[in-house]
């Protein structure tokens, strides 16, 4: 049943609209993501540009710096519903909602010590090599 106020309003031909995310209005902000943005790189504690594991892995998918985009699983939530880019889960087990490549593997601290789990984040990256590489062939 509508409301007298929903009545009126609609009699005076003014448009009601309900958010899509109100806890925009909570005090959550919006996070755009840069245009030249290639990988996402999301983990609880996001490692820091100068990290020499993370340097060599993004070497190995042939990206620069600027490519590279550092969120907290709450700002992934914050991202427009449409965007499409390739993800690298640190220590995260569940898939993102985004559309796009998702690479896993465990934390950082604990990917510095663990061999195998290196390997596997290579096989990941051999396996998805068309999604980072679009114009090798």
């Amino acid at each position: 049943m509508a409301s007298r106020r929903d009545t009126l309003l609609q009699q005076l031909g003014i448009t009601q609209w309900t958010l899509r995310r109100p806890a925009a209005l909570q005090g959550e902000v919006a996070v755009s993501l840069p245009a030249e943005t290639k990988l996402l790189i999301v983990a609880d504690v996001p490692p820091a540009e100068d990290d020499p594991l993370v340097r060599d892995v993004l070497r190995s998918l042939a990206l620069a710096e600027p490519q590279v985009y550092r969120l907290t699983p709450e700002q992934v939530t914050m991202l427009p519903e449409d965007t499409r880019c390739n993800i690298w889960r640190l220590g995260l087990s569940e898939p993102l909602t985004l559309a796009g490549t998702q690479l896993s593997s465990p934390a950082l601290a604990e990917l510095y010590q663990d061999a195998s789990a290196k390997r596997a984040l290579w096989q990941q990256i051999c396996e998805n090599e068309q999604h980072f590489y679009p114009d090798a062939r």
